[in-house]
């Protein structure tokens, strides 16, 4: 069984929170071996998007033992990456997570609570224009998986950023069947 946490804060980007949730619960119903916690990190478990869509946690944080998680993936948006970065236990997870050589993944702005907590690599992806300020180098592909990180550009590379997830987490035969379900190879979409 791998534990993946999935922090969701006010102002995370709608599609890419939504996206890795849909992705990864498909993979669980098809034999993945996953428990996803979906934790608010605010003090009720309601989140407002970035579009103002309003969604319910499965908890919080603060009821949340992190200490035998496997996985985390944070999703963007502006506004949800700064509440991300500036939740001290989300950089402790992160620092904890790296420190064990698990799996950290993050979309879109929030390669910056990466850098923030000091553990993304020196190779990465983000949304274009959030690599300032980041000592790595961003390259333009929807999704870079190196040293037990993963980073995806933005919203319309969640679905790729969730199998990427799945992959790495050892669920090849569940990331095939949802590469075949999901209909990637039909269009020759490569990541």
């Amino acid at each position: 069984m791998k534990t993946i946490l999935i922090p969701m804060a006010n102002g995370n980007e709608d599609i890419e929170l939504i996206s890795t949730i849909d992705v990864l619960r498909r993979a669980k119903s098809m034999g993945a071996k996953l428990k996803i916690i979906c934790a608010s990190i605010h003090d009720s478990l309601e989140i407002t998007l970035d579009s103002g869509l309003k969604v319910l946690a499965d908890t919080k944080l603060s009821d949340v033992d992190t200490t035998n998680i496997d996985a985390i993936a944070l999703a963007g948006g502006f506004d949800g990456m700064n509440n991300l970065k500036n939740h001290p236990k989300i950089i402790e997870i992160l620092k904890d997570l790296k420190a064990k050589n698990k799996l950290i993944a993050a979309i879109c702005a929030s390669p910056i609570v990466l850098d923030a907590a000091g553990v993304l690599s020196d190779t990465f992806t983000c949304y274009p224009g959030c690599e300032a300020g980041i000592k790595a180098t961003r390259v333009h592909k929807p999704v870079v998986v190196k040293d037990n990180i993963i980073t995806s550009a933005g919203p319309i590379t969640s679905t790729y950023f969730a199998l990427s997830i799945i992959k790495e987490l050892g669920f090849v035969d569940v990331y095939n069947s949802l590469i075949e379900g999901l209909l990637v190879k039909d269009f020759g979409i490569e990541f």
